[in-house]
């Protein structure tokens, strides 16, 4: 089980974790009617005690283990494309 934040991600969530306070990122998925699932993604202000944590190079990462099979394998990336700016995940699942 991984998940993976790249660099461009980790410096983005380690200011938000500075600015806003928390613990670490949290990542999960939601049911979005019959579209499918979307990705939720939030500042923790602490870890409970069912999450799996994931440390990535400094940066906790926690996932509910609900969302954890469909995050497995993620490589999580934030990138700022025109007039906006946004998590984006490659994953393999």
């Amino acid at each position: 089980m991984a998940i993976e934040l790249t660099q461009s991600a980790r410096d983005r969530v380690q200011q938000f974790l500075e600015r806003d306070g928390g613990v670490a990122l949290r990542l999960g998925v939601r049911k979005t009617g019959c579209s499918g699932w979307a990705y939720t993604v939030d500042m923790a202000s602490e870890v409970q005690p069912d999450d799996v944590v994931f440390d990535n190079e400094g940066v906790k990462i926690v996932v509910a283990p609900d969302s954890l099979a469909f995050l497995d394998g993620s490589v999580v990336d934030f990138r700022s494309e025109g007039l906006g700016s946004a998590f984006h995940f490659d994953n393999p699942n």
